[in-house]
């Protein structure tokens, strides 16, 4: 009985592998990615313990949203229902926790920025998650953003209605930092220092927003009050506010950048990466890197939910080890040592 038993397991092998390919090769991989995959996080389970990263594969900075506190390392929560910010991050896991962090956000309306106050409903039916782009509708303020990234650089465009006080709020977050508008160029710059530990006493990240349109008022603030017409601060925790004119449609955007290393190379990063850039030449340049790794590996399987799995895994493997290294205005590769603080040559 065994024996027939036994045989009768080697036919039907047999057999399975004889039967006609009906799977398929994925032409487009990037697109089976779901960057909200293990988002559902539970802190007393360490479960999930992902976020959705916006980003180029190893980039320098990825960019997420926030739906929970400044310095929560489960940043974003599945189940959450109301956004924070949009943060510029370098985590690796929440229990490692996040560096060199700061974030932007859009209002209406009397200007705010402390992050309770400033937060507003969002839905996942009114949200698109892709490693290469992310848009959510604002509930609270009828706004539509939507970002896409470089490696070291992004780009923000938040469609406003029509308002007299439309407003963009930048967060560099506590732990010592510091915020500089300069109205005549429609631009804000600052640092971070924000950090987990282990990092050198002159640890910076340095950042810059160029605008594509003046400020009609703008605020610095210490997160207790807001500044109205100051240009500068420098406290714990600062940040600014931005407000603008908008008619109804009207896209205010955000060119971004950063640096471990000064302000005039996160500048410069910001011209070797985006410069005259749209945003869309961006979010197909992201798109097309994406594809170009994922396509590395083909799988054949006529399971869309397993061709799923697989991709929004090695995305996750493609973000790490990020870059750290930049190139600075002789085209050298130099980067910021986190051992020694020393801006050196090399990777």
């Amino acid at each position: 009985m065994k024996y027939f038993s036994f045989l009768a397991a080697i036919l039907f092998i047999f057999s399975a592998c004889s039967q006609p390919e009906t799977s398929n090769f994925y032409s487009d991989p990037v697109e089976l990615v779901n960057p909200l995959m293990g988002s559902d996080s539970e802190f007393s389970l360490s479960n999930g313990n992902t976020y959705p990263a916006i980003a180029r594969p190893w980039g320098m900075n990825f960019w997420a949203p926030q739906t929970n506190k400044m310095g929560d390392g489960w940043m974003y929560q599945y189940d959450a229902y109301k956004l924070r910010g949009f943060k510029q991050t370098h985590q690796p896991s929440p229990w490692i926790n996040d560096y060199g962090q700061f974030s932007v956000f859009a209002t209406t309306g009397k200007p705010v920025f402390n992050e309770n106050e400033r937060a507003s409903w969002f839905s996942h039916k009114a949200e698109t998650v892709k490693p290469y782009l992310y848009e959510v509708y604002l509930a609270d303020y009828d706004v539509e953003a939507a970002f896409t990234t470089t490696e070291r650089a992004s780009f923000f465009e938040i469609t406003f209605p029509e308002n007299e006080s439309s407003n963009i709020v930048i967060d560099a977050f506590d732990g010592g930092s510091y915020i500089k508008i300069i109205p005549e160029k429609n631009k804000v710059v600052g640092y971070t220092t924000k950090n987990s530990g282990g990092v050198p006493g002159n640890f910076k990240n340095w950042f810059v927003v160029q605008f594509n349109k003046p400020f009609e008022t703008f605020y610095t603030t210490d997160n207790e009050t807001l500044f109205a017409g100051q240009t500068e601060l420098k406290d714990l925790h600062t940040g600014a506010v931005l407000q603008f004119k908008t008619k109804r449609k009207e896209k205010v955007s955000l060119k971004i950048a950063s640096s471990f290393i000064s302000l005039e190379q996160a500048e410069l990063n910001l011209k070797q990466e985006i410069a005259d850039k749209t945003f869309t030449q961006l979010v197909t340049e992201g798109k097309d890197q994406w594809n170009s790794e994922l396509e590395k590996i083909k799988i054949q399987t006529s399971n869309i939910d397993n061709a799923r799995t697989f991709y929004s895994t090695l995305y996750r493997c493609l973000l790490f080890p990020r870059k750290f290294y930049e190139i600075d205005a002789a085209g050298e590769i130099v980067h910021y040592s986190p051992y020694n603080g020393e801006v050196l040559p090399g990777y």
